[in-house]
């Protein structure tokens, strides 16, 4: 074996063990997604989506709460236009992920920005925090392990939707409470970032106590002001 064929098969492990590393530090977050893609796949089937319908939403929509969030919204008869920019804002985070891994990602080529695109989720963002993470197969292993694994649960949600009478009664809802939760306290790194969390928390509670439909998203931009704000004051400080 001469040395470029060496090179070459290095290169290769290199690849499939970043691969499999990144599809094990998943893993944690690939189960405990398992009651939501349940949720997501009854909650499409009592909206009235026929099962072909609801496999393809969980594995083109690809975003446990927008997709939960637009299958209540239809089943109340909203616009498309209300569901459209309701999702638009919900899943906006999105754009900070992107933004954070652009040094990253834009240097590489199309075949891999494409498919990170898609595959990127808080799970995702969430195990790529460190730089030495951000390898184009270790996001691949670790994206395309938990997409397989919301399309898997989705699918038996869909199946226990139509074997199981009154399925939402488990309150599999939970498990969206607990994944965001783990997502989330790593990134409580100071007190800005933990005042930030409580106002998001407590505006949360009284803005639904209050009926109020918006009332997470709005929640979620008071928190992040407050947190900018706070930040901006110990600055100047």
């Amino acid at each position: 074996m001469d040395l470029s064929q060496q090179q070459l098969s290095a290169t290769t492990n290199q690849k499939s063990q970043d691969f499999m590393q990144g599809a094990l530090d998943i893993l944690p977050l690939s189960i405990a997604v398992l009651p939501w893609g349940i949720l997501a796949g009854s909650v499409a089937i009592d909206a009235g989506l026929t099962i072909p319908q609801a496999v393809a939403m969980s594995a083109v929509v690809f975003a446990g709460a927008a997709q939960l969030v637009s299958l209540g919204m239809w089943s109340a008869d909203a616009t498309a236009i209300t569901i459209a920019i309701t999702v638009f804002f919900l899943t906006s985070q999105h754009f900070i992920y992107a933004l954070t891994l652009r040094k990253d990602i834009s240097i590489l080529a199309s075949y891999y920005r494409i498919p990170l695109g898609f595959l990127l989720t808080d799970e995702l963002f969430a195990v790529a925090m460190r730089k030495s993470q951000r390898r184009p197969y270790y996001l691949l292993g670790a994206g395309l392990s938990f997409y397989l694994a919301w399309v898997l649960f989705s699918v038996l949600g869909i199946y226990l939707a139509s074997t199981i009478p009154n399925l939402s009664s488990l309150h599999l809802d939970f498990s969206i409470v607990a994944v965001l939760v783990a997502i989330i306290v790593p990134f409580i790194k100071n007190w800005v970032s933990l005042v930030g969390v409580f106002t998001t928390i407590i505006c949360s509670l009284c803005l639904t106590a209050l009926h109020i439909e918006a009332a997470i998203l709005i929640s979620g931009i008071l928190g992040m002001g407050v947190s900018v704000y706070m930040e901006r004051w110990e600055k100047k400080a």
